[in-house]
């Protein structure tokens, strides 16, 4: 059902059937209906599920999926009307997700949201059921199938969620003690290209399936830049428009990589026809998740996919700070590498620090922290011209025998000024850029991106 307050496009159950592909069902029939409000009862109108009702008979359906969120008695409703089962939008995503999940975090996770979404639909359930009797000696007509349902289904969500809770305090503590490396974390809509853009940069063999939701779960990846160091990129699951809230919740854990990444690059489909909706989605998603703020380069990924370069113009006109990439072609790579290594360059100190030659612990330090460029040896000290991370300076500050600083390295260019950081402005091509004007259209070369991404 669209309502008056959303906007569609050619398609609108376009994502709804690449959801249902993806579930497993074979799609054969479609239904649209524009309403100025749903029918309490029914959602759709009268009319409409009659239509609904004929069509399941002539299909011989087995499942109704709605691109709507329905009230447990508007399911109930429809499926009497229909004589099937029906599903909203919600449950398609979690029965996904069941289906999808490896580890044992990411099933705990999806167990959490799934009982969460079913608690307030376990009524009328069990009704062929009569109460249960409580034994011998015990008089009455006891409790309900329904209420040791739902006593049962809550127990398990407080388990699970004190469960989530000590996975949730273990991975803060496991991601916050990677010290040897900045991290950065690929997030986008879902089936941007992320995995594919993660194999393509680290030559990892991580699924790469054109489908909605191959990723579920994080994975990590050392990334050597050429001329700057080695960083750690990690992939995460992909976000989609109305994600549900207990599903973001439940995924707070296996998120903890984006949360404490130093970088996102934010992978966008510029061949998609709603990429701004999608973009506009996956900002949501981070602002649910607190994590808004975080630096951001955004990605124009699939540009092969794009015949006229009006279509990428497009796009880059409204985010002009964006680098179009083709993460199956490998274009655009240099100037992304390049990108990455400017801004996380604010974050580190080109230094000459002068050590003890017997001072084998700070020497195993800064090899371990940093980049080590030369070592001068001398009589009786050791100079070390290395790079390395500024918060990772303390030990340094402790042992050493003098510190000189070579080279800052500037903030020009990609990277934001010092003063701006953390304000959520210093985006590249983020949420900061949605309202500036038209850039102009360039002409479009497939080979040469049109953008090394300067900052806004």
């Amino acid at each position: 059902m669209i309502l008056p307050d959303q906007t569609v496009d050619d398609d609108p159950l376009e994502e709804l059937h690449g959801l249902a592909i993806t579930a497993g069902t074979e799609v054969v029939d479609e239904l649209i209906q524009r309403r100025p409000n749903p029918s309490h009862s029914t959602y759709l109108g009268k009319g409409k599920v009659e239509e609904l009702r004929m069509l399941v008979q002539e299909h011989d359906a087995d499942v109704v999926i709605f691109d709507n969120d329905l009230s447990p008695a508007q399911v109930r409703n429809l499926e009497k009307e229909v004589k099937a089962k029906v599903l909203d939008r919600t449950e398609l995503i979690l029965d996904i997700f069941a289906a999808g999940a490896r580890t044992h975090e990411s099933r705990l996770a999806i167990e959490l949201a799934q009982l969460e979404y079913s608690l307030p639909r376990l009524k009328r359930m069990w009704t062929h059921l009569s109460r249960q009797s409580m034994g011998v000696g015990m008089r009455g007509p006891g409790e309900k199938q329904l209420e040791v349902d739902r006593r049962l289904a809550q127990k398990r969500i407080r388990d699970l969620r004190a469960e989530l809770s000590k996975v949730e305090r273990r991975r803060e503590v496991q991601v916050a003690s990677r010290k040897e490396a900045p991290t950065v974390s690929l997030v986008g809509y879902t089936n941007a290209g992320k995995s594919t853009l993660m194999n393509r940069l680290t030559e990892a063999d991580v699924e790469a399936a054109d489908k909605l939701f191959a990723t579920l779960d994080t994975r990590t990846r050392r990334w050597a830049i050429p001329g700057w160091g080695t960083v750690l990129l990690s992939d995460t699951v992909g976000f989609i428009r109305d994600l549900p809230h207990s599903l973001v919740a439940s995924f707070k854990s296996t998120l903890e990589e984006t949360r404490q990444a130093e970088l996102l690059l934010h992978v966008a489909d510029a061949s998609h026809p709603n990429v701004f909706q999608q973009i506009s989605s996956v900002y949501a998603v981070l602002e649910e998740l607190g994590i808004e703020e975080k630096r951001t380069l955004l990605l124009l990924n699939k540009i092969d996919m794009i015949d006229s370069p009006i279509q990428l113009n497009r796009v880059l006109d409204r985010y002009p700070n964006a680098i179009p990439v083709s993460a199956r072609q490998g274009k655009g790579m240099d100037a992304l590498t390049e990108a990455v290594g400017q801004v996380l360059g604010r974050e580190f100190l080109d230094l000459k620090v002068t050590v003890d030659p017997a001072d084998g612990r700070l020497l195993a330090y800064l090899a371990s922290k940093g980049e080590v460029k030369a070592r001068d040896f001398e009589s009786d000290k050791v100079q070390i011209h290395v790079r390395m991370p500024a918060g990772a300076m303390g030990p340094v500050h402790r042992w050493a025998l003098e510190i000189t600083p070579v080279q800052r390295f500037e903030s020009g260019g990609l990277a934001a000024k010092e003063d701006d950081r953390g304000t959520g402005d210093e985006s590249i091509g983020g949420p900061a850029n949605h309202d500036m004007p038209p850039m102009g259209n360039e002409s479009f070369d497939a080979e040469i991106p049109r953008s090394s991404g300067e900052v806004a």
